[in-house]
């Protein structure tokens, strides 16, 4: 299985992050979206969400939906 590259505009890991390297990374998708990708593996695979799912997912976080663990 063939799995096709994202493209993506400058790729960013959280500021909570520090200098690790296991976190994960976003990028605002080239098609549209956003991207998600592993920091321990940039050049691996990547998720690719569309905006409206994007959007619904951060105003998740924001209103608490997602406790942590």
């Amino acid at each position: 299985m063939t799995v096709p590259e994202i493209s993506a505009r400058g790729w960013y890991k959280s500021s909570y992050s520090a200098q690790a390297n296991d976190c994960v990374e976003t990028g605002r998708a080239i098609t549209g979206g956003m991207a998600v990708r592993d920091s321990k593996d940039p050049h691996g695979p990547a998720l690719a969400f569309p905006a409206d799912a994007w959007s619904a997912f951060v105003a998740g976080i924001k209103a608490g939906e997602f406790p942590a663990a």
